[in-house]
């Protein structure tokens, strides 16, 4: 259990989530990684040549401080390592499975609130846009891609989801090996 807690660390050294666009103004493709307290482009200006796309269907920009999120999550992963950690210490299956329950908790709050963040910037969109398609929404795919107008949008997990995902793997094997031997 405690080496799937220390694996949470990771994710304050790499990304967790990639949004990646292509379309004809860029071939190369364009992207931004969202951190557990920052979002950054895939290259040095991707993050501002998106915020120059959102401008001119009317989105807003993109800043990291528009997001009370990225102020939490770094305590809130902190918290859970330590919460492992002393799941571990204490051997206690059933503090491994309330960590557990609570991974998955903050796992699900996470994927409505980046879908709920993503319907924001998609719908709500300036009424002075330079383009305006009546009835077209901007939301990015939550998993998956999507094509929007000639952007096509692809949003999928990335590195530091897998260090969530194998913490989550180890944790749930300490439970199976602590009811086993509880079972002895």
């Amino acid at each position: 259990m405690a080496v799937g807690a220390l694996m949470l660390i990771g994710l304050y050294y790499q990304p967790f989530w990639t949004i990646n666009m292509s379309a004809p103004q860029y071939p190369e493709g364009i992207g931004m990684y969202i951190h557990i307290d920052d979002v950054t482009g895939h290259k040095r200006h991707d993050l501002q040549s998106i915020n120059t796309l959102n401008h001119y269907i009317g989105m807003a920009e993109i800043h990291k401080e528009d997001f009370w999120e990225f102020e939490i999550m770094p305590w809130i992963i902190g918290f859970m390592i330590v919460f492992g950690v002393l799941a571990a210490v204490k051997g206690s299956v059933k503090l491994v499975i309330t960590w557990l329950v609570l991974m998955v908790l903050l796992g699900i709050a996470g994927l409505v609130d980046f879908y709920l963040w993503g319907h924001e910037y998609g719908n709500n969109l300036s009424p002075d846009a330079p383009i305006k398609v009546p009835g077209m929404s901007y939301q990015p795919p939550l998993i998956g891609c999507k094509q929007l107008l000639n952007i096509n949008a692809c949003s999928w997990p990335y590195i530091g989801s897998i260090y969530i995902g194998l913490s989550m793997v180890f944790a749930a094997g300490a439970v199976l090996i602590g009811k086993k031997d509880n079972l002895k």
